[in-house]
């Protein structure tokens, strides 16, 4: 006999305690009076912001399950990652403003996360898992004077999960997907993704151990007929004690390994070529704080391991140490001050060892004025141990007209940031040029932002950035196909506008949709389009059922063919996603994602494979 009641059996079951426990509340879809830390390091109302920080929230994520974090950051203004639609272990790139990889900058937990042995030293996103993630801040811009080297066009500021509440708690989240092309429309389970998260609290100790499993099947990576498996485990372990109201420690341990088949790049054709990349990371913060500050420190080791089997088989080995010590001080409600030194030692081993480390000093002021006047500023001093000292700065002021229950805000910024070149480019296996000079760019900004009560929000930005002696990869013999690291000659200008609307259209009904338009003077990038919309209609339903349609729009780009050496024009594309997300009780939800929902046909990259209509189906369990 078949056990058709077996389902709504163990959902009533787990949702027996649903009246002793307290409801979740689906309908905040809005954040419109959120706080924002990225732009200042302080707990600031987004009306205070002289910047519009884009806050993905706890809630965003569980309306997103399933997809992975590049998918969901490529969801916002400003912002490309390029192969976050294509076969799963595929590189990807992330276009911010007309910039590349080597200019974004991914912060967890407070520190700085990057491979010193990459070609543009970026942190992989694809070790991440979401499930693990309790909140993501993107700032745009150059944010250099907090943050440091690579923060030229944008900071992912990550925050992981820890416990929370007191006692004992388990998260089981489960799904099962496909993994299909256009063409191929097979419904085969490929995908499967369990991630486990364990906390606990008792008083003063709080503790997470997570851990999560992800397997993908069923796509070639370059167009053909041989399926390449893409694998990821991770694992993190927190602890941590407030030793009193003023001193607290945490303790931190993340583990990460990827393994991916991949193809032939050159011909580009089926092979049977696999990489590992694994990465270690182990940390500590503190903090303790005083009558109108506090003393913190973030500190951490970071090791990554990679290895490709081809050809041409390459492995790399490299490390980083990460210090931040700065010191928070509040002299009024409305003066905030941060000073701090921030020491980096990257070590890379590619024929041999390689390091390089910088010794940043910074300071940064917020003042919050009562009669709408805020001002943000600061100024780092870059200390490179091969390319000296360099002063970066940023001042962004901001003026906020009260509306009712709302606001209107006038910004503005110019912010400088230097990037010194990566050890990959100095001495890597792969067109290494030790006479590099460092990039500098400079940027610009104005824009506004409407606030009407707590239902509609828009904001609209202009940006201008300027790139001197930017680093390309030249072909410097055509014959041998010989290239190299080079500085730019030419200046490069990219300006831009970013428009994002949030509104409440009606109770449970949401609307969120952004529009962005990169330009250059000497050409966009391959790969980067012109314009980009995204759109999201959200209606949750009786305050349990959530239901989502995304669509995303994305212009003609130029990509290179290497079959044929010649710029190509890749053809515009539109798709459409569905989510479905139920909370059966307090402990039950499940969820249902449709990606490309109408089965659309497009190309991301010449020759490599792009995913078709999808369907993953999961739960969450919390006990």
């Amino acid at each position: 006999m078949k056990n058709y009641f077996l389902w709504p059996t163990v959902t009533v079951l787990l949702c027996a305690k649903v009246g002793a426990q307290q409801e979740q509340d689906s309908t905040k879809t809005l954040q419109l009076d959120e706080v924002v830390v990225s732009d200042s390091r302080f707990e600031l109302k987004r009306e205070n912001s002289g910047k519009t920080v884009i806050s993905i929230s706890q809630e965003e994520l569980k309306q997103n399950q399933g997809r992975s974090v590049a998918e969901i950051i490529n969801t916002k203004s400003g912002i490309e990652i390029n192969g976050s639609r294509s076969f799963a272990g595929q590189n990807l790139s992330t276009f911010v403003r007309g910039g590349n990889n080597r200019q974004v900058l991914v912060i967890i937990d407070g520190i700085q996360v990057s491979d010193p042995s990459g070609t543009s030293a970026e942190y992989d996103l694809r070790l991440l898992n979401t499930d693990q993630i309790e909140r993501i801040e993107i700032l745009k811009g150059a944010a250099s004077t907090l943050y440091g080297n690579a923060a030229a066009t944008a900071v992912i500021n990550i925050s992981t999960k820890k416990a929370k509440k007191e006692g004992l708690a388990l998260d089981v989240i489960s799904s099962y997907g496909t993994n299909q092309t256009e063409a191929d429309q097979n419904y085969n389970i490929s995908d499967i993704s369990n991630t486990v998260n364990l906390t606990a609290k008792y008083g003063k100790l709080s503790i997470l151990a997570s851990g999560g499993h992800q397997n993908t099947d069923g796509l070639s990576a370059a167009i053909g007929t041989e399926s390449d498996e893409v694998s990821r485990i991770d694992g993190n372990f927190k602890v941590g004690y407030q030793f009193s109201e003023r001193f607290d420690v945490n303790v931190s341990a993340f583990y990460n390994k990827l393994n991916s088949d991949y193809d032939n790049g050159f011909p580009i054709e089926d092979a049977d070529f696999y990489f590992t990349s694994e990465q270690s990371r182990f940390g500590l913060s503190s903090a303790y704080k005083y009558e109108n500050g506090s003393i913190n420190v973030n500190t951490a080791f970071n090791q990554i391991t990679r290895a490709f089997e081809s050809s041409f088989p390459a492995s790399y080995d490299s490390q980083s140490y990460v210090l931040d010590v700065f010191n928070k001080y509040t002299f009024t409600e409305n003066f905030h001050t941060i000073i701090g030194v921030n020491y980096i030692d990257y070590k890379t081993l590619f024929f041999e060892d390689y390091n390089s480390n910088t010794v940043d000093p910074y300071i940064n002021a917020v003042y919050v004025g009562k009669q709408g006047i805020n001002v943000n500023a600061g100024l780092r001093l870059n200390n490179h141990s091969e390319y000296g000292s360099n002063f970066i700065y940023n001042i962004n002021p901001s003026y906020r007209i009260n509306i009712n229950s709302g606001y209107l805000k006038f910004m503005g910024s110019y912010a400088t940031s230097y990037i010194a070149p990566n050890l990959s480019q100095l001495y890597g296996p792969f067109g290494a040029n030790p006479e590099l000079d460092p990039e500098e760019d400079s940027t610009i900004e104005g824009g506004l932002e409407f606030k009407l009560s707590d239902t509609f929000i828009i904001n609209a930005i202009y940006f201008n950035r300027k790139e001197d002696d930017r680093i390309e990869y030249v072909t410097i013999d055509p014959v041998t196909f010989e290239s190299q690291y080079r500085n730019a000659a030419e200046t490069a200008h990219f300006d831009g506008v970013e428009v994002g609307v949030q509104s409440e259209l009606a109770k449970g009904l949401s609307f969120d949709a952004n529009y962005t338009y990169t330009n250059s003077k000497e050409g966009l990038a391959l790969r980067v389009p012109k314009s980009k919309i995204n759109a999201t209609l959200g209606y949750v339903i009786k305050d349990k059922t959530y239901v989502g349609l995304a669509y995303q729009f994305v212009s003609d780009r130029t990509d290179t063919d290497f079959a044929t050496f010649s710029e190509v024009t890749l053809d515009s594309f539109s798709l459409a996603n569905l989510q479905l997300k139920h909370e059966f009780c307090s402990t039950l939800s499940a969820f249902l994602a449709v990606d490309n929902l109408l089965n659309e046909e497009y190309t991301e990259l010449v020759s490599y494979t792009t995913r078709g209509r999808n369907v993953r189906l999961g739960f969450t369990l919390s006990l």
